[in-house]
């Protein structure tokens, strides 16, 4: 995508990504608090332009993010000083998640401690050689595409962090770190609409959907 904004600033159907992303929680009648981790040099552009005139109208906090997604998580974690209940990471550019996901993952995770939303795997899967050939073929039986929001038992992901941060262990989302731990995630039915924004494509995407849903 090449623009020198920031992917989740962005606009798209008359808002910035971030913006449609956050008003899906605030809409949400389980989510009682939001932990906005954006990096140090976007803090006072988020404060006092990105949601200056307050359409979020749930408490907001404000947390630097490190230097990799992983970090990020890491610091709202504990800027969030909990020691029970639970927490739901997701996406900034995945401004198209259902309020009524949302609810469905923190009912699972009321139960189960750990859960992530996904959709199986349709296309053909193959494996590629350094050389960019074709390797292989994975077998589509039993693989899932994984979203977010991903929720947890506070004290669950909290230590999972924390045994990956003294592990060195860098994974690619929040389950991956709670799966180290042995405990297993429960995984819930995603939505196709419930796109990560990355590319041009993305965006055009993101907002052909919104348009639709009236957003």
């Amino acid at each position: 995508m090449q623009s020198d904004t920031r992917k989740q600033y962005l606009q798209v159907a008359g808002r910035p990504v971030l913006v449609h992303t956050l008003l899906k929680f605030d809409v949400c009648p389980l989510i009682d608090h939001i932990c906005l981790v954006v990096p140090d040099d976007d803090l006072d552009f988020c404060r006092h332009r990105l949601l200056a005139g307050g359409p979020i109208k749930k408490a907001l906090q404000f947390v630097a993010g490190g230097r990799h997604r992983q970090q990020s998580v890491y610091n709202g974690l504990k800027s969030l000083g909990l020691k029970k209940g639970l927490v739901a990471i997701h996406d900034g550019v995945r401004p198209l998640v259902d309020p009524l996901l949302i609810t469905a993952c923190i009912r699972a995770a009321e139960t189960s401690g750990a859960c992530a939303p996904g959709i199986p795997a349709y296309d053909t899967i193959k494996r590629v050689s350094g050389e960019g050939t074709i390797a292989g073929s994975l077998e589509r039986k039993g693989l899932w595409l994984i979203q977010t929001p991903q929720v947890f038992r506070y004290a669950l992901i909290s230590e999972a962090h924390d045994r990956a941060l003294r592990d060195g262990y860098v994974g690619t989302d929040d389950a991956t770190l709670v799966e180290r731990l042995g405990f297993p995630v429960t995984l819930i039915s995603g939505s196709k609409s419930n796109i990560k924004v990355t590319t041009a494509e993305d965006l055009a995407m993101a907002a052909a959907l919104l348009r639709v849903a009236g957003e």
